[in-house]
């Protein structure tokens, strides 16, 4: 797991720029700047999801890790599928998108 994203998320969390949820997500999608998927979602709501985001323009991230990693990594005790990051530098973006780049090329 990325120490970036794991250090923004959990700022976003402190600073209440988030929102936790698929139909959150979903429904806010204009407003984010950084999505971060589980691997619990299914392969319909996942697609339809990284459409919505493209056409926002929207950076999605694939999580590596399950719904309930995702949970701890936002400090809260229950499954979250979906984070949406609403403030985010365009620094700290850039960062997590190629470091998550070069995790998957390993």
């Amino acid at each position: 797991m990325s120490k970036i994203l794991e250090k923004t998320v959990k700022d976003a969390i402190k600073e209440d720029n988030y929102l936790l949820g698929v139909k959150q997500v979903i429904t806010s999608m204009k407003n984010s700047k950084l999505v971060v998927l589980s691997t619990s979602i299914p392969q319909n709501i996942l697609g339809k999801i990284h459409e919505s985001a493209k056409n926002e323009g929207v950076e999605t991230l694939d999580f590596t890790g399950s719904s309930m990693t995702l949970g701890r990594l936002c400090g809260v005790q229950f499954r979250v599928s979906a984070v949406s990051v609403t403030s985010l530098s365009d620094t700290n973006l850039k960062s997590i998108i190629r470091e998550s780049k070069e995790q998957v090329e390993q």
